[in-house]
């Protein structure tokens, strides 16, 4: 398993060497986007809107199913939040970031953060204890959903913000590089969709610190690893928002709960 890869930083314009590096490889990795202080903030929002949620009793947002569990302590937890950007106003204004335009070019013209589709702003919440229900996901790509519809597979771009300072052994975003260029059939049948969490003998392994921004092309296999170590040192929060191209399909309170999320069981 590969750890070593070129870190860039980010600015509001991309490089030439930026965009090749992508384009070649379908990932990107971003020193330093936020600060340690920023960091804190959306942590200390997303327990707002935890909180809440939990006493709410919410289940849905969206459509989309939220997905809870436990803490070290047994305590409930959100673990993961969708559209958690239009629950907090500290979510949806780190989306004013001007660096963040400039990485639609990626996935060409008519690219757009995907605020309110898909499932808008996702913070994931891993902590491998006796009780947690989110520690793992299985091989995927985000391009099964579009096949499933008929449509036609446009780009979608997962930019990840990392609120974690992380070693392999925390386990984490794995990828296989180039895979987004895989025709039809490899992207079906290479692995068993979510069922097959197995090391490859080509993946990457994402490595980030906290304030960190990665970028990788939904098209590419990829997999969430889950920590070999358990309890506090095992706690992972990331940030997820989409960079989709082509119709704009919003969603709303009206929105159905879609297939792929029927998975969502499988992922413990």
């Amino acid at each position: 398993m590969a750890t070593s890869y070129p870190r860039f930083t980010l600015a509001e314009t991309l490089t030439t060497e930026q965009k090749e590096f992508f384009n070649t490889h379908g990932f990107i990795h971003f020193k330093n986007f936020i600060t340690s202080d920023t960091v804190n903030s959306i942590i200390k929002a997303s327990v707002e809107v935890q909180d809440k949620w939990i006493a709410d009793d919410v289940k849905k947002i969206n459509g989309v199913p939220i997905k809870y569990g436990r803490d070290i302590d047994g305590s409930p937890i959100v673990q993961r939040f969708a559209f958690i950007n239009q629950h907090h106003s500290t979510l949806s204004g780190l989306l004013l970031d001007h660096r963040l335009k400039g990485l639609l070019e990626l996935a060409g013209q008519g690219a757009r953060l995907g605020e309110t589709e898909k499932d808008g702003m996702v913070f994931n919440h891993y902590v491998n204890g006796p009780e947690s229900k989110f520690t793992k996901m299985g091989w995927h790509t985000d391009g099964l959903r579009d096949v499933f519809y008929g449509q036609k597979l446009n780009p979608m771009l997962n930019v990840g913000i990392h609120l974690n300072k992380m070693k392999p052994e925390n386990g984490g975003l794995r990828i296989l590089p180039g895979t987004h260029k895989q025709g039809l059939y490899q992207m079906l049948f290479r692995k068993k969709y979510f069922l097959d969490n197995d090391q490859d003998p080509n993946e990457v392994a994402v490595v980030p610190e906290a304030g960190d921004l990665t970028v990788h092309d939904g098209r590419l296999w990829h997999r969430v690893a889950q920590s070999t170590v358990r309890g506090e040192e095992s706690r992972r929060r990331v940030i997820y928002i989409p960079i989709i191209a082509g119709k704009y399909t919003p969603k709303n309170e009206n929105s159905p709960t879609v297939f792929y999320q029927r998975f969502a069981n499988l992922v413990k």
